[in-house]
């Protein structure tokens, strides 16, 4: 999910324990939920932190952020500029049909839609790594899909439950765009420093978003025992066929096999947690299960498919 670093650019040991905490998360998270669901009053006085724990998580998402990620953007503007379309049209318009046909109640039609919206998760950018995919076009498609992410988020999220749109905006703004460019700052000014600390960043991250999942599981844990199956079932289907569409859509443009393999988890993996703050903060605590699901499951399918993928290039190097 939105814990792990890109290793295009980390020493060996950060790549190392990315590599850890992209494979331990899911173990995390779904431990943090099962908490938030067994004791949910441990949690539920604490939602108004959500914001803030995202913040953290995306403050520490910038510190491993460095110019060559947006270099990477003047280099290849149109594998990056179908990244991000791609993105941003499959993954919302799935979640519009994909809550339509499964009936989905307003408030989780919303949380679906809302994690459709949300950029990249950066753990897309290690899975691309174990799968052998290109990681400098999956860094630059992230970078700019979290940049554009308030705008769109705004035009889309609001069709099912009405929202303060300034309100939205300036959550956005402090929890996702300062809080990415503080750390970009730090890591300017402060590179010598940051980079003695990146091999614990991800683990800083998958704790942070680990709590939040249970804030926001504990929040809904009535609603969520008796509409699991139905947000499972949706999550799944968004998750899965954002993976194989993104791919399809590397295929299509013929940009190879590691560009394809990038353009796949760059479309079906978002930063759910920012999803998961936002409908709590401006939805209900119903619209943020889709979310807090779908950062268990993205990393699972994610590590699947990034295992597939990866010995399919080994026993066929020159594509897929």
């Amino acid at each position: 999910m939105e814990t792990e670093q890109r290793t295009a650019r980390t020493t060996p040991a950060a790549d190392r324990a990315a590599r850890r905490a992209v494979t331990l998360f899911p173990v995390l998270v779904l431990a943090a939920g099962a908490l938030g669901l067994a004791v949910p009053d441990a949690f539920t006085g604490h939602g108004e932190q959500v914001p803030y724990l995202l913040g953290v998580v995306m403050f520490l998402m910038g510190l491993t952020m460095t110019g060559k990620d947006f270099q990477g953007v003047v280099r290849r503007p149109w594998a990056v500029g179908l990244g991000l379309v791609a993105h941003y049209v499959i993954m919302p318009g799935l979640g519009w049909l994909v809550a339509h046909a499964l009936g989905l109640s307003p408030q989780l039609a919303a949380g679906v839609i809302l994690v459709g919206c949300a950029p990249s998760g950066t753990a897309s950018n290690v899975v691309t790594y174990l799968a052998r995919g290109d990681v400098a076009l999956s860094v630059s498609v992230a970078t700019v899909s979290t940049v554009v992410a308030p705008l769109v988020t705004l035009l889309l999220a609001g069709e099912y439950l009405p929202v303060d749109t300034g309100s939205m905006m300036t959550d956005i703004l402090k929890t996702v765009l300062l809080p990415v460019c503080a750390g970009l700052l730090v890591r300017l000014f402060a590179g010598r420093w940051v980079d003695r600390v990146l091999g614990a960043l991800p683990w800083l991250s998958a704790l942070t978003v680990a709590l939040i999942v249970a804030i926001v599981v504990a929040g809904s844990a009535e609603a969520l025992k008796s509409a699991a199956a139905l947000v499972f079932l949706a999550v799944v289907l968004h998750n899965g066929l954002g993976l194989a569409l993104g791919y399809g859509a590397g295929k299509l443009a013929r940009l190879g096999a590691p560009a394809s393999r990038a353009m796949a988890f760059e479309v079906g993996m978002q930063n759910s947690g920012l999803a998961a703050s936002l409908a709590s903060a401006h939805f209900s605590p119903l619209a943020a299960l889709p979310a807090a699901v779908f950062s268990v499951w993205h990393n699972i399918s994610g590590a699947l498919v990034a295992a597939w993928m990866a010995h399919r290039g080994r026993a066929a190097p020159a594509g897929d």
